[in-house]
């Protein structure tokens, strides 16, 4: 059954969470291809400095202000595109980041678009640009009907516990416990308790240690 759009029409936070587990899927020509869901990203409309609508509406992201259900399609670090949900209610401006799938089908037709020879699903769809180039997501379909196809998301039940940890890879907001992923799953980006520091993270951490040896 797709998740109606209804789905998404609730608080980003708790949209995140109930994403995990979900299965994401896309019908092409080629084939179709799908993964499930096992780890997010939450971007809240409020207090929250990593998220996209947080100095206002921009061409970029003026979807995000929108209804929600409607995909948010990105074109990160000029590298890759990224796929997000847009929540909340008409004006609050709230999205959810797809991190990590499981794949579910079409493992071959992933491997081809990522250019691998070989069929190991476990690094096919283990990152958010990864993903999005293994079911061939493009800019196309931002503003998409999520309720709808060709791209749109199947209702499953899920049995795993949900781990909670910082977000990964930003410089504002990269404190907050927003990203969500579904504990024992091989298929995450970033194994618990390997978190990487995100880039302003990373920025703390060498003014503190600069700190430390000009006290010395």
């Amino acid at each position: 059954m797709i998740l109606s759009q209804s789905f998404y029409s609730r608080p980003t936070r708790q949209v995140a969470q109930d994403l995990l587990g979900q299965v994401l899927v896309h019908q092409t020509p080629q084939g179709l291809t799908s993964g499930r869901i096992v780890e997010v990203e939450a971007y809240l409309p409020k207090n929250d400095p990593g998220c996209h609508a947080a100095r206002g509406m921009t061409p970029r992201n003026q979807v995000m202000f929108g209804p929600a259900g409607h995909a948010y399609v990105y074109f990160c670090y000029g590298n890759h595109y990224l796929f997000n949900v847009v929540t909340e209610k008409v004006g609050t401006p709230g999205a959810v980041l797809i991190r990590a799938l499981e794949p579910v089908e079409g493992a071959g037709l992933m491997a081809k678009r990522r250019g691998r020879l070989d069929i190991d699903d476990r690094g096919l769809t283990n990152g958010p640009g990864k993903l999005v180039q293994a079911l061939g997501i493009t800019k196309q379909y931002n503003g998409a009907k999520l309720w709808k196809k060709p791209v749109y998301l199947e209702r499953a039940r899920r049995k795993e516990p949900v781990g909670v940890t910082t977000r990964i890879g930003i410089t504002e907001g990269s404190e907050l416990p927003l990203r969500f992923y579904l504990k024992g799953t091989p298929y995450i980006s970033v194994k618990p308790g390997a978190d990487r520091p995100s880039p302003g993270m990373k920025k703390k951490l060498k003014r503190g240690l600069l700190e430390k040896r000009n006290r010395r």
